[in-house]
């Protein structure tokens, strides 16, 4: 999924369980049960050559990753004088699996333990090339993550 599903995922799951020792391991459990639904990412089609590392890198840095931000400030921030730690702990490990595996995937280390963490990460993925089709379970989740929080 995209960063912009993550994030706020993250950010969500943080808020509504306080105890860091309980939320953090449930946004790193709910990337990957994101990423077991079908959908879209700036990563598709990286791994058969499809598309260039140099264009999904600049998706991911120039719109998907700050436009995460920006939503998870308006969700759990704007109008709060003081920093949501919470919610900007969950944006960060709602997004940690793909920290992990970027050096994979951008950087090409295939070293230990970078490639079996990109392997595991891999085997929760399950993409699809129709764009309309794999946007719609993440727009879905963010309007139930605005509505929720």
């Amino acid at each position: 999924m995209l960063s912009i599903a993550h994030g706020p995922t993250g950010a969500f799951i943080a808020t509504k369980i306080g105890n860091p020792y309980i939320s953090i391991p449930l946004c790193i459990a709910a990337h990957f049960f994101e990423d077991a639904i079908p959908h879209w990412d700036v990563g598709q089609g990286l791994t058969k050559k499809s598309k260039s590392k140099k264009a999904a890198f600049i998706e991911e840095l120039v719109w998907d990753l700050p436009l995460s931000a920006v939503i998870v400030f308006f969700f759990f921030q704007y109008g709060h004088p003081e920093i949501n730690y919470a919610a900007w702990t969950g944006w960060f490990f709602g997004l940690f699996p793909d920290f992990l595996e970027f050096p994979y995937l951008f950087l090409n280390w295939r070293f230990e333990p970078v490639r079996t963490l990109a392997k595991i990460h891999s085997r929760f993925h399950e993409s699809t090339p129709k764009k309309i089709r794999g946007l719609l379970p993440q727009v879905i989740l963010l309007i139930l993550i605005f509505l929720l929080r």
